[in-house]
């Protein structure tokens, strides 16, 4: 199997494990019970957005910096890890300040809020141990640890969810124990691999680390605002059942934001090496192939519109048919988020993340306004509908701002006749 159908299937895979258990999940679980545990997904993903500060992103691109020693290549992981565990500690603080205001305007659990702060740094973890696979072009590895978590996550969630009949509380124990288990794992294969050196210190390498991430750290907020606020209005105006509600559909339509990752975890070491070699027929090569994929997505979500509202029923059951109302506008939001992926590499490849950082925040605080007027007005649809809309303008500025800092030939691509 090739490298891109490696990374493919296991994220698949665990794109799969969410969407095996959903038709368990939605019948052991009333809607309030999902909501709860959709509430405290999108706690991890707000926390998601700081702690860590960028550092899977920077290991990751540090690794093309050629005249960089191996020894001092696992100093540079040190510092990331460094940066994760201060991230971390910050911010747990703070949590820990404001768990009771935290538990009641999510209306989930002060425990859930704490233990939500360290399911996010082991999450940070499985990312710097994959993304270190991912630019080695290790496919096998990668998709080794991936499924792992993956069977982990399933095999609790029977446990405790099924069989000790734990309702929600169950499913949050599951998602910690097979996030805290890959996480120790991640880090005894990153030691393995003589990529851990977690008290060597070295300043410069900090300092690189929050060069790279704290320019993105405007940009991770964004992508919250963008991808996750949606639930806490949904969840504010409407009430945590149809938050529950509104989440399956969100799990259906994540399988597509999956794929797109996995294709482009396949794609960017790929990408970058034609990159580095600046021949024009290659980048206009590249052009061609990403119109193409475009075309693909887009006809892809046009499909959820039709097929959709049957697939809910089907997978959820009628207590959460309210889901088909959502589920096409998700999918072309997701779409959009496939897209925009294709040119955000140009970005990250000529290291302006700043200018990023502009675009999503833009779009992210657009998404905002638009879930505040079109929840009130269309409920449930109107959350999908602004998710759409400002998932395409994200990928449009995006799109303009990487022309801008990697100018490739995206209206000059066929080559001389």
């Amino acid at each position: 199997m090739s490298s891109s159908g490696i990374y493919l299937f296991s994220n698949i895979f665990s794109a799969v494990i969410p969407f095996l258990l959903l038709p368990i999940l939605t019948r052991y679980l009333n809607p309030v019970e999902y909501g709860e545990v959709a509430m405290f997904q999108t706690f991890l993903a707000a926390l998601g957005s700081i702690v860590g500060l960028g550092a899977v992103g920077a290991a990751g691109r540090k690794y093309y910096d050629h005249d960089i020693h191996a020894i001092e290549f696992r100093h540079y992981i040190a510092a990331c890890l460094q940066v994760l565990i201060l991230s971390t500690l910050l911010v747990f603080i703070a949590v820990y300040l404001f768990r009771g205001h935290f538990a009641l305007w999510m209306n989930i659990q002060v425990s859930w809020v704490l233990w939500a702060v360290f399911a996010c740094s082991a999450g940070v973890v499985i990312q710097l141990r994959l993304g270190q696979w991912q630019v080695r072009q290790q496919p096998f590895q990668y998709g080794a640890l991936q499924v792992s978590k993956g069977v982990l996550d399933l095999l609790f969630c029977l446990l405790l969810v099924v069989v000790l009949l734990s309702g929600s509380q169950g499913r949050i124990d599951a998602l910690l124990c097979a996030t805290g288990l890959i996480a120790s794992a991640a880090l005894v294969l990153l030691g393995k691999d003589g990529l851990l050196g977690l008290f060597s210190w070295k300043p410069e390498y900090l300092k690189d680390v929050l060069r790279f991430g704290l320019p993105l750290l405007p940009h991770t907020v964004g992508i919250f605002l963008l991808t996750s606020m949606d639930r806490f209005v949904v969840n504010a105006q409407l009430g945590l059942a149809d938050a529950g509600v509104y989440m399956v559909a969100v799990q259906l339509t994540a399988v597509m934001a999956l794929v797109f990752d996995a294709v482009n975890k396949a794609y960017v070491p790929w990408l970058f090496e034609r990159l580095q070699r600046d021949v024009t027929a290659e980048k206009q090569e590249i052009v061609k192939l990403t119109y193409i994929w475009f075309a693909v997505i887009l006809l892809g979500a046009a499909l959820a519109f039709i097929l959709g509202p049957q697939l809910v029923i089907l997978i959820a059951g009628e207590q959460y048919a309210g889901a088909g109302k959502v589920i096409g506008w998700l999918a072309m939001g997701q779409a959009f988020g496939g897209m925009y992926l294709m040119v955000t590499n140009y970005i990250f490849y000529s290291r302006r993340t700043g200018r990023l950082s502009l675009a999503t925040v833009t779009s992210g605080l657009i998404n905002v306004v638009l879930l505040v007027s079109l929840v009130s007005l269309f409920g449930l649809e109107g959350a999908a509908i602004a998710f759409a809309i400002a998932m395409a303008i994200r990928f449009l500025l995006t799109w303009w701002v990487a022309h801008r800092s990697h100018p490739m030939p995206w209206f000059d691509f066929r080559g001389p006749a």
